[in-house]
């Protein structure tokens, strides 16, 4: 069976009476098939376009992004620095195809390891909007996703969002991912980092999240909580840099529980990460004084 409703109501009635797939994107939908025919209910939910398009939400003080904007809609968008991390990550996701087609809420939904949208929204204190006929409710990122394909969802919901608070929009951000050639990979590792400096360039707010080095891509808040203070002029000193380095690897070593596969051993992507780490709060450091100057 397959429904292609023209609006978010119609969607939602149809999650009510049955077991349904939802199909919005495609390109983690048609890969997971493996060449075979597709089987069950699908909901082709690509004509609903109130979900495509990025907006301020006054009323909530959130970005709203819509479950259907893509990753080439969010790079042409005009935002704020603080989403620099989000849409480089959008550049990292597969070919311009891919990112033509694929959707930010696709790539939450599939729930990978190293979904390369994950980390820069984590920096950005993001939520997820799920609704149903019963209503709206918001999901912290950080607990939608709860494993390796595992989401807070249930079946007759649908994502219709993913809200970023206006606060956490103040910032700048830098985002980097390691993998075993420079495009069209599967990352071994990736960083990103959201840093909001006070007047004196001392670090007010800072956001670090890591991906591919845990089960689901995490924040580092041990690290947030040492950088928050810290003269960001400093950094670019060797003895401050040697200084962060101590403090990054330290924590690295304490948070991350990396595994081993064919991408990596987890002591490369331990150091992996801590590297990436000191070179995105460089780069957004940079890029905040860059703002004050």
């Amino acid at each position: 069976m397959h429904a292609r409703p023209n609006s978010l109501e119609r969607a939602l009635e149809l999650l009510d009476q049955g077991s349904w797939s939802i199909l919005a994107g495609g390109t983690d939908y048609y890969p997971g098939l493996r060449d075979r025919a597709p089987t069950g209910a699908v909901i082709d939910i690509t004509s609903i376009a109130a979900l495509r398009q990025i907006v301020i939400d006054d009323q909530q003080s959130v970005y709203r992004i819509g479950a259907l904007t893509t990753w080439s809609d969010l790079v042409a968008a005009e935002l704020p620095p603080a989403f620099d991390a989000l849409k480089a990550a959008a550049i990292e996701v597969g070919s311009i195809q891919i990112q033509n087609r694929a959707t930010i809420a696709g790539n939450l939904c599939n729930a990978s390891p190293a979904a390369d949208g994950v980390p820069p929204l984590l920096c950005l204190d993001a939520d997820v909007e799920l609704a149903s006929t019963a209503g709206t409710r918001r999901v912290a990122l950080g607990q939608f996703i709860q494993g390796n394909r595992k989401i807070e969802r249930n079946a007759n919901e649908m994502v219709t969002a993913i809200l970023v608070p206006l606060n956490a929009t103040r910032g700048h951000s830098a985002f980097l991912k390691l993998g075993a050639r420079r495009f069209l990979v599967i990352s071994i590792s990736m960083v990103s980092a959201n840093l909001e400096l006070d007047a004196d360039g001392r670090i007010k707010k800072a956001w670090i999240a890591v991906g591919s080095c845990s089960e689901v891509a995490m924040r580092l808040p041990s690290l947030e909580q040492a950088l928050t203070g810290l003269a960001a002029a400093g950094f670019s000193a060797d003895q401050g840099r040697a200084e962060l380095a101590d403090v990054i690897a330290t924590t690295v070593r304490a948070d991350l529980k990396p595994i081993d596969d064919v991408r990596a051993s987890r002591l490369y992507r331990l150091q992996a990460a801590a590297e990436l780490i000191l070179r995105v709060i460089a780069s957004a450091v940079t890029s905040a004084q860059g703002s004050q100057a």
